[in-house]
């Protein structure tokens, strides 16, 4: 069978009659069916076709599926069946899940309630016990594949697992099974792997659910991966000030780099870190072993603020004099007797050092001041909408073509005008060497547009539109400021292959005489960040 994606809606498969895309990854496409013999709709995941090649690869799916099959957990997802199609084609037929998974929940509401964020962890570690005692490693959890229920919590994707026993964690091909946002440093380094890669894994889940934000955040997979390897995320009561900073030591334990030093399971783990967040610490579940991983290594300039130092700002060894400043209790400095006053030497230097301090801080000041100054985008030909950006932008309205303002908006104007056969060599040395400055607002007006697109019929009518490939998340309703919108996430790639690549975010508009394409896009990961944010809630089209 060969797969393609949209053309198997309406056809069977397998005994199964597929209904709908509902979500699609780099191994497998996710499909709404029904299945007639029971009068229940599944969810059919078909995975790659190049992955049944791999003889050892199909028959431990088809093990591995039905040994997850017969784990009966209230949080693992039912598996109905596994199996390869006529013409060896893998697929696992599912329960399938009317609600949210984790991504959206976080992606829509950002860092959780604690309250939910426990009841979530809590469920989510039991289902990976579960498995782990039937000697079977999730290897990819995430939180697109935590399904969410109301109250109820499903682990999904289990049929990409790997058993204890088994000889590798790759395919023949040399394929990564996992996903470098959340893969623990034993998967990176191909080493031998249990349950404890999979607790890793959940305290990188937790970390960004409490906190709205990864652990590590890099602007490719090779900074990112390094950042597993040899990296300390920043403690997350420093993001999150309501945190205590107990809550520190459990991720920092979970995410140790040795899995030698994690806790002996996942329920152990979310169990420490409820306790630590609300203050009543219990007996740790094993004595904490030395922290043997390597010290932090200086970081990319791409990340500067991983630079400061890990130090909670109520931290009293912030300042190695604290402790007796504290304490009144405590003897004098060395040199000085009780009952005297110190010399004038140390209040000169007291007040100088505070006069500094408060002139850095108005300096601060100032300079945020003038960083947050916008202007506004007046309606246009091109453009005919209204919208804030930053004024230390330039903008470029390109006749009635299209409009753009950016920090480098002379690049990015020759780039988006040359369309599909750009020439990116131009903005790669912006998107290597200064990457913060390489983001932008594009705004086009197209009749080849429609709100109501699927990604892949979107993504055929960007290629047409935008200068190199494109890739895209399923479309999701969201607002543009004062209008309705379609949201589509993805990224543009260089089409010649030079590895240059621009994320972005992006609303198709319905309106007359054509449909617009806002266009935020950047450097980084993930370009929801809050210029995108202020900038899509400032638009007004005409």
């Amino acid at each position: 069978m060969h797969l393609n994606e949209r053309s198997l809606i309406g056809q069977e498969v397998a005994g199964y009659y597929i209904e709908d895309i509902v979500g699609k990854g780099g191994m497998a496409v996710v499909y709404l069916a029904l299945d007639p013999r029971l009068s229940r709709r599944v969810a059919l995941k078909i995975l790659n076709p190049l992955l049944s090649v791999d003889d050892r690869f199909r028959q431990r799916f088809i093990l591995e599926s039905r040994t997850v099959a017969s784990i009966e957990h209230p949080n693992i997802i039912p598996i109905y069946e596994a199996n390869a199609d006529a013409d060896g084609v893998l697929y696992i037929a599912m329960r399938y899940v009317d609600g949210l998974d984790l991504r959206r929940l976080i992606y829509d509401r950002g860092a959780l309630p604690l309250g939910q964020a426990n009841q979530i962890f809590a469920q989510v570690a039991a289902a990976l016990d579960a498995a782990h005692a039937h000697d079977l490693i999730h290897r990819d959890v995430k939180p697109a594949n935590i399904l969410l229920a109301q109250d109820h919590v499903y682990l999904t994707d289990f049929g990409i697992t790997k058993h204890r026993t088994s000889i590798s964690g790759l395919t023949q091909t040399d394929q990564f099974i996992g996903t470098p946002r959340y893969m623990s440093p034993e998967q990176i380094n191909k080493e031998h792997i249990d349950g404890r890669c999979d607790q890793y894994a959940l305290a990188c889940v937790a970390y960004e659910a409490l906190s709205g934000r990864l652990p590590f955040q890099r602007d490719n997979d090779i900074a990112l991966l390094w950042a597993h390897l040899a990296e300390e995320p920043p403690p997350l009561s420093r993001i999150r000030t309501e945190l205590p900073r107990e809550v520190d030591d459990v991720m920092g334990r979970a995410l140790a780099k040795s899995p030698d030093e994690r806790y002996p399971s996942c329920a152990e783990f979310v169990s420490a870190l409820r306790d630590a967040m609300s203050g009543h610490l219990g007996e740790p579940a094993a004595p904490m072993p030395p922290r043997t991983f390597p010290r932090r290594q200086p970081v990319s300039p791409a990340d500067p603020a991983d630079a400061r130092p890990a130090v909670h700002p109520a931290d009293p060894t912030a300042d190695p004099t604290a402790d007796s400043m504290a304490d009144p209790t405590a003897g004098p400095p060395a040199g000085q007797e009780d009952g005297r006053r110190p010399g004038r030497l140390p209040v000169i230097l007291v007040t100088l050092t505070a006069a500094v301090a408060a002139l850095v801080m108005i300096v601060l000041v100032i300079m945020g001041q003038r960083s947050d100054v916008w202007s506004h985008y007046k309606v246009t030909t091109a453009a005919p909408v209204a919208f804030d950006y930053p004024a230390s932008w330039a903008v470029r309205t390109h006749g009635d073509l299209f409009a753009l303002v950016s920090p480098h908006a002379e690049e990015f104007e020759t780039l988006f005008v040359a369309g599909v056969g750009a020439d990116w060599s131009t903005v790669a040395p912006i998107i290597t060497d200064d990457p913060d400055a390489a983001s932008g607002f594009y705004v086009q007006v197209s009749d080849t547009l429609d709100a109501a697109a699927t990604a892949e019929q979107m993504k055929a009518t960007l290629e047409g539109l935008l200068p190199g490939e494109v890739d895209l998340a399923r479309p999701v309703q969201d607002q543009a400021g004062t209008a309705p919108a379609t949201r589509y996430d993805g990224s543009l790639h260089d089409p010649k292959g030079g590895g240059s690549r621009l994320g972005f975010v992006s609303y198709v508009i319905e309106r007359k005489p054509k449909p617009m394409l806002l266009l935020y896009f950047c450097a980084k990961n993930s370009c929801d960040d809050a210029t995108q944010r202020r900038i899509r809630q400032s638009i007004r089209p005409s």
